[in-house]
């Protein structure tokens, strides 16, 4: 019996792109500014990636929950293998289940590619091979994030995200704790070093 009765539906969605990133490339990181204070998204990341129909689809990466993939699924042997708690991807779809899986080539039907060896699967049969083969190369959410067209680029041109590289290493590191500081601080550097480099670029003409 497949325990994994979810299902995202893939949204139809108008092309809509945002600074920083184009749609053909990797996914980013968004930080929230510290300002967004919108109790969903306060203090969080968000790793976000193009859809191949156009639209972002993301998943917040430092929310770890109280609940493991057993105690979600008491009766399905293989979810005892894994490890790691389950996250809170975010509020679209809270029933749903999706996965960022290490791997080198796709994991299946209805996977997003969003790097190099990293992909979103978000087909049941897929997480469930996932989950039965190679259960601590993943790492499992519940609910997800994403954005009507224009949506995306109007919340960064605002001010509520910055933008970063993402890496599959800080995506699946063991602990999340203190994730979001330290790509605030990142970004805050990122930016003075703009900023400073503009000034001196500036003054030479």
């Amino acid at each position: 019996m497949n325990i994994l009765r979810f299902l995202i539906l893939a949204c139809a969605l108008v092309g809509v792109s945002a600074p920083a990133w184009s749609d053909d490339g990797d996914a980013v990181f968004l930080v929230a500014n510290p300002q967004f204070n919108d109790p969903t998204y306060r203090h969080t990341v968000l790793l976000a990636a193009a859809l191949e129909n156009g639209g972002h689809i993301g998943v917040i990466v430092n929310r770890p929950t109280n609940q493991s993939l057993s105690n979600l699924f008491p009766e399905h042997e293989p979810s005892k293998k894994v490890i790691d708690p389950v996250y809170f991807g975010g509020p679209f779809s809270r029933s749903a289940l999706v996965a960022v899986v290490k791997r080198d080539t796709s994991p299946g039907r209805g996977s997003v590619s969003l790097m190099k060896s990293l992909y979103l699967a978000i087909n049941v049969g897929t997480i469930d091979r996932i989950i039965e083969t190679t259960p601590n190369d993943a790492r499992y959410y519940v609910g997800y994030v994403i954005w009507r067209p224009g949506e995306l680029r109007q919340e960064i041109d605002r001010g509520l995200w910055s933008v970063q590289n993402a890496n599959a290493d800080v995506v699946l590191r063991k602990d999340t704790h203190g994730l979001w500081e330290e790509l605030l601080r990142l970004s805050r550097r990122i930016t003075a070093s703009t900023s400073h480099n503009l000034s001196a670029a500036t003054g030479l003409l």
